[in-house]
């Protein structure tokens, strides 16, 4: 898979604020609820996956084998059609931050499907021709397995209980060696476990900072409790 290159996206942050944020990691560590909260404080344009649209996730989680296929396309198209708007408002974009990276998707697939349907996948995608805008910081949310399932379980959401643990850990393990080659971005990676920025605001505050100081390169946010970058 071809990355864009840092530079690119290092160009675009060096005259101040960030344009486009993007949020990322498993289910369950929080990347939409943050980033929603993080759009607020910068008056920002939130573009969120919106997984409760997506017909086939309940049937995915009840019996993976079967909803894979179906739940990571219907994925697939929502994301080009939605990141090609964007595109497309490129010269009078605000400031948006975003609850998912493409390239996740392919993470994705690549973790549910099974040898045949990811090449019909990637035969889809790369017809697709996605023009997907480089993100200016990619804020990548970690979290072990035991913290995701009882976030999880925490929010309530009906499905997700259908979730296995074993899902969890494949994609977690996925997650991190993504992030360990990923240079397409500035990239904050941020111990997620170890605050909670969503319900205390003083770690909130401390994490906003050091997203508003990051500009290049790659950083590990894993403060103490009341810890700074």
């Amino acid at each position: 898979m071809t990355r864009p290159p840092v530079q690119s996206a290092s160009v675009r942050v060096a005259t101040g604020a960030h344009r486009f944020i993007v949020l990322e990691g498993p289910i369950g560590v929080g990347k939409t609820s943050l980033a929603v909260k993080l759009a607020g404080s910068l008056n920002a344009e939130q573009v969120l996956e919106q997984a409760e649209q997506n017909p086939f996730l309940e049937r995915f989680y009840r019996n993976p084998r079967a909803g894979a296929l179906p739940a990571q396309l219907y994925f697939l198209f929502q994301r080009a059609q939605q990141l090609a708007a964007l595109r497309q408002h490129d010269l009078f974009a605000p400031v948006r931050v975003a609850d998912y990276l493409l390239d996740k998707d392919r993470l994705f697939a690549r973790v549910t499907l099974d040898d045949e349907e990811f090449r019909l996948y990637e035969q889809v995608h790369e017809r697709l021709a996605i023009d997907a805008p480089v993100p200016d910081l990619v804020v990548y949310l970690q979290a072990p397995v035991d913290v995701l399932i009882e976030r999880i379980n925490r929010r309530g959401i009906r499905y997700e209980h259908y979730i296995e643990r074993a899902y969890l850990e494949k994609l977690n393990a996925a997650y991190a060696r993504f992030f360990h080659e990923y240079e397409g971005a500035p990239l904050l990676i941020v111990n997620a476990a170890a605050i909670d920025p969503l319900h205390n605001e003083s770690d909130y505050e401390e994490l906003l900072g050091a997203i508003k100081r990051m500009k290049q390169g790659r950083l590990y946010y894993n403060p103490l409790r009341h810890g700074a970058l």
